[in-house]
């Protein structure tokens, strides 16, 4: 851990900080793998120094926290991105969902009308019985009406009938 938090130029209380929070992984005699503080701090500071003139050497600890600055920058883009991709994912199953529950409306509303169609039949039908009911010179007169009546309460029984 020491030796790591110098070449990179880091606290070890960051080092333990990401450990802690599952952003640096360590092997299991508790040591850190080069690749793994490459990957989650960039490249080291003792070689960066070399690199550099000794003109520059000065603003190395600056660099180093831009370094980190933008290395956790970049952590939070990705997990900003994960969390889009997901919300993207929760929008499109609830579009999903309400095109569902559109048709199962459709389909209500459809069984809704054939229901209402019975009951208007069923009640001609009844007011057909209750004209049969009364006195014949008032039958006399309606006859053809009610015939044409029953035919059509006949027919639409038949059709509620499944």
């Amino acid at each position: 851990m020491t030796k790591a938090a110098k070449e990179w130029g880091v606290s070890r209380t960051t080092i333990y900080q990401k450990v802690n929070d599952g952003e640096l992984s360590r092997t299991a005699d508790k040591k850190i793998d080069v690749s793994e503080m490459l990957r989650v701090f960039g490249e080291p500071i003792s070689k960066k120094r070399t690199e550099r003139s000794v003109n520059t050497v000065q603003s190395t600890p600056l660099n180093s926290q831009s370094v980190q600055y933008n290395t956790d920058i970049e952590h939070q883009l990705a997990l900003e991105k994960l969390k889009n991709e997901h919300l993207s994912q929760q929008v499109n199953d609830q579009k999903k969902l309400i095109e569902n529950y559109q048709q199962q409306i459709g389909q209500l509303n459809k069984t809704l009308d054939k229901a209402n169609a019975s009951i208007q039949d069923f009640a001609q039908v009844r007011l057909l019985e209750f004209r049969q009911s009364e006195p014949n010179d008032k039958i006399q007169s309606e006859q053809k009406q009610d015939t044409e009546i029953t035919v059509i309460a006949e027919k639409k029984k038949k059709w509620w009938v499944f």
